[in-house]
């Protein structure tokens, strides 16, 4: 493998604090120097970085690449495409697929998938429970020795407090993290949108955010009793940021996580009964925005994570209340972040990364392979964003197969210009800054 010299960017890594100007050197897919390289090896490929931050390559620890699935046209080869688009190198798959990953062999078929995209490294969960039904625990020793690096039934919540308690036991054990859809069942049957005003106004059933509030509570508690590492997917209420922050504060292993569309959007964009902005869980109010910024600015949420989830254009084109959930994420996340966080004055631009590298790999349990960092002798995953770079986000050019992006037409600023995995450039924006 030819080497790579990436030249005079302010390289961050947020897993050593590191943040300046300097050149890095990969050499046969591993990081040789990170410095002033004066004398390259002869046949380096060099990239100008000047003006650019380079950055460890971004995780996305919660993303639906729909395989295996009939029903979907998104693939890991075209998810795994997406994240390259959009700077990221590592991302894990949720198991909701048909069938569910509850089998060690499904879950060595996802990773096999991920290798031959040749894109992002693809990760995988692995079910909670048997067939995602949460009636007994999956086999989960038997998932994590074929390769699954965390275990959920996202899409639903282990809502028996007796089966999560003995799925918890069983996780703990494996050193893993269990990872809760939040969501009481039995308050959201049916529910289209955030309940409220609007909601009622367009007679579509509401879904409250106590819904959410009431799982991680109780989960929290379970999480104390076991010792299990708890993880609280897609937060939207402002109140489950308080739970959250308590439980951390006692010192509990709780992590948290939030998307870009519950830090921008709010339940207006549902009016006119616009699908695109349908979502689980669902978008909220300016308040709950508020709360989840204030929970990023104190270190209550710690991940930013997309759950991209592609769909054909006719699960969206149907009524409100039969439209699929979800929408797609990983091309556009990056500057959607910047501009809900860094442009906002949240947090700065090192911590925003870092709740994008090496929080997610320490989630995953990945650090250890030094996924998540920039260290010499670590693997050559970088990401190169030019922060200044303003475009205009069109999901028609998205890698994903999706289109379901409430952001169309925004323009944004920030975005990857070089994603880099084991030290094969798998894209470049600017051929200009490349010399031989």
């Amino acid at each position: 493998m030819a080497g790579l010299l990436l030249k005079g960017g302010r390289v961050v890594d947020p897993a050593s604090g590191f943040d300046g100007t300097a050149d890095v050197l990969i050499t046969d897919g591993i990081i040789a120097a990170i410095g002033r390289v004066t004398a390259p090896p002869p046949g380096v490929r060099i990239i100008d970085a000047g003006g650019c931050v380079v950055a460890p390559g971004l995780i996305d620890v919660h993303v639906h690449f729909r395989e295996p699935d009939p029903s979907h046209e998104e693939t890991i080869r075209a998810g795994s495409a997406a994240a390259v688009n959009g700077g990221f190198t590592t991302v894990c798959c949720m198991p909701n697929t048909q069938p569910p990953l509850d089998a060690p062999p499904l879950i060595e078929q996802v990773r096999e998938s991920g290798r031959a995209a040749g894109g992002a490294r693809v990760l995988t969960a692995g079910c909670a429970t048997v067939g995602r039904r949460g009636t007994r625990p999956a086999a989960i020793a038997d998932l994590a020795a074929a390769g699954a690096v965390a275990f959920t039934d996202d899409g639903d919540c282990v809502a028996d407090p007796g089966v999560l308690e003995q799925v918890l036991e069983m996780v703990r054990a494996t050193g893993r993290c269990f990872m809760q859809h939040c969501q009481e069942p039995s308050l959201t049957s049916g529910a289209a949108m955030n309940a409220g005003e609007l909601a009622t106004r367009l007679g579509l059933p509401g879904w409250p955010a106590g819904a959410e509030e009431i799982v991680i509570e109780r989960d929290v508690e379970l999480s104390r009793v076991t010792g299990a590492r708890y993880h609280a997917q897609h937060l939207s209420s402002g109140g489950s940021v308080a739970i959250v922050r308590r439980a951390r504060g006692e010192g509990l292993p709780v992590t948290a996580e939030v998307s870009p569309h519950h830090l921008l959007l709010t339940e207006t964009l549902c009016d006119g009964y616009n699908t695109l902005a349908k979502v689980n869980p669902p978008l909220r109010t300016d308040h709950d925005i508020a709360r989840l910024k204030e929970g990023v600015a104190d270190g209550t949420i710690t991940i930013l994570a997309t759950d991209h989830a592609p769909h054909p254009a006719h699960r969206k084109e149907v009524e409100f209340e039969a439209a699929a959930f979800g929408i797609v994420g990983l091309d556009c996340a990056l500057p959607l972040y910047m501009k809900a966080l860094v442009e906002d004055g949240v947090i700065d631009l090192r911590a925003m990364l870092g709740m994008m590298t090496c929080h997610p790999a320490t989630l995953l349990g990945v650090e250890h392979m030094g996924i998540g960092s920039l260290a010499v002798g670590g693997p050559g995953d970088v990401t190169i964003i030019d922060p200044r770079l303003e475009w205009t986000i069109r999901a028609g050019e998205f890698a994903s197969t999706g289109r379901n992006c409430p952001f169309e037409g925004w323009t944004v600023r920030g975005r990857a210009i070089a994603t880099i995995v084991a030290g094969e450039v798998k894209l470049l924006r600017e051929p200009s800054r490349v010399t031989a």
